[in-house]
């Protein structure tokens, strides 16, 4: 292959006077660990709720649960980035429209908020599996003991679950961290956005890619590093996270 390959380009100063190549880079990994780690809050969060819902004995809460989590599982979250960003706000009245288009860093927040509620169908999924796997008799002794709905599952149901489906969830963290990257689709510049920009500068496409992939693994490793002790601590034995 005739490609003439140099790795000092990294420290080449960018066009952008903004340093040097690697300090694109490293800022589009900030920006990407920034929306990843935001998207997974409202993963958190709103699966939660929604795969709660999807256990109750209400069957509004249910089939709300339902819908909501086969609109976003079954729609790519490109199309939903889309829907987000260009399509939202031609649809809403004409001054919220045009205040969703002059927000500050508006990529950030879509692509922030549109992974999230795409994350958030998976977490419901595997939240409702786990509360699904613990013994009946869990949730008959929480009524025996007088316990409420609430706090049935806010004392027993929910803590042992969420040590339950600890591995599964460390991998939707890992998926919300890698589809950051297709935020570059609605002009967010994370670590891919970077990489790109890198390579149409300065030709390099072989360099800027691989310097993205090993960042991209060097921040999936010590997520893994760090789930894996966290695993071990709220390990409960007899269970699948259990020793």
């Amino acid at each position: 292959m005739n490609y003439n390959w140099n790795w000092g380009i990294f420290f080449q100063p960018n066009p952008m006077g903004t340093g040097t190549y690697l300090d694109m880079l490293l800022s589009g990994l900030v920006l990407t660990l920034k929306t990843g780690a935001l998207a997974w809050i409202i993963a958190l969060i709103t699966g939660s709720i929604v795969g709660v819902m999807r256990t109750l004995p209400s069957k509004g809460a249910y089939w709300f649960g339902f819908a909501y989590v086969e609109f976003f599982r079954n729609m790519p979250l490109l199309v939903q980035l889309f829907l987000w960003f260009f399509v939202l706000p031609e649809v809403l009245p004409r001054s919220a429209g045009l205040w969703l288009k002059q927000l500050p860093n508006a990529p950030f927040w879509t692509a922030a908020i549109g992974i999230g509620f795409f994350m958030s169908a998976r977490v419901a999924v595997q939240l409702q599996a786990g509360i699904g796997s613990l013994p009946r008799g869990q949730k008959m002794a929480a009524t025996a003991l007088g316990l409420t709905t609430l706090q049935a599952y806010r004392y027993i149901l929910l803590p042992m679950a969420f040590r339950i489906i600890l591995p599964p969830l460390t991998s939707e963290f890992l998926n919300t961290i890698k589809n950051t990257a297709v935020a570059i689709t609605i002009g967010l510049l994370e670590l891919t956005g970077q990489a790109r920009s890198m390579q149409e500068f300065s030709f390099q496409v072989f360099e800027a890619f691989t310097a993205a992939t090993i960042l991209y693994l060097l921040v999936n490793a010590v997520v893994v590093t760090a789930m894996r002790f966290l695993e071990r601590w709220v390990a409960i034995p007899g269970y699948i996270t259990g020793k």
